[in-house]
């Protein structure tokens, strides 16, 4: 059985629009990066110039001393804020990576087998050991994947916990 130059134009249209589909993901994430970007330099600067202000209208030292210990934990919190921001942007556009990029292989999985069913059909004697060494091999870098996909949501969990344990702290040690 042969590949018809239609098969290839549906796949090539298929594997395209995937591609236009993450890549149309990826810039929106990075619009959204950028805006938080320019807001926490934004509010950075502003609060790094009413410090500053503060500072220099500071009669004696332990007014400064008072000023930079209740400027420490608003810029921590910020900071934490944004981390957990930057964290989320990143969790969203890899789990929208994933759902795309995972139905794709989907799809090719079902072409590539339906083709060694066809192939296998019309295929002379004895090439059934080859076309089954193809099948095993697809369905090893199946599993292989699914072993990757299954460690890598582990890892994002981790993460999770982790920045939530963080936030917990900080919470923590804001209310002692």
């Amino acid at each position: 059985m042969y590949v018809t130059p239609e098969q290839i134009v549906a796949n090539s249209k298929a594997g395209v629009e995937v591609m236009l589909a993450l890549a149309n993901s990826q810039f929106a994430v990075y619009e959204k990066f950028a805006a938080l970007n320019f807001n926490a330099t934004k509010t950075a600067f502003e609060d790094g110039m009413n410090h500053t202000r503060a500072l220099l209208n500071a009669k004696d030292i332990q007014e400064v001393v008072n000023l930079n210990v209740a400027a420490a934990q608003p810029g921590l919190d910020r900071a934490i804020a944004y981390s957990r921001s930057v964290y989320e942007l990143a969790t969203a556009q890899q789990a929208e990576a994933t759902r795309l990029l995972e139905s794709q292989a989907g799809e090719y999985n079902k072409t590539v087998v339906g083709f060694l069913d066809k192939f296998a059909k019309n295929a002379p004697a004895g090439s059934d050991v080859a076309v089954a060494a193809v099948k095993s091999a697809l369905a090893a870098a199946n599993s292989a994947y699914d072993s990757f996909t299954k460690v890598a949501k582990q890892a994002t969990e981790i993460a999770e916990a982790n920045m939530a344990a963080a936030a917990t702290a900080v919470g923590k040690k804001k209310a002692a």
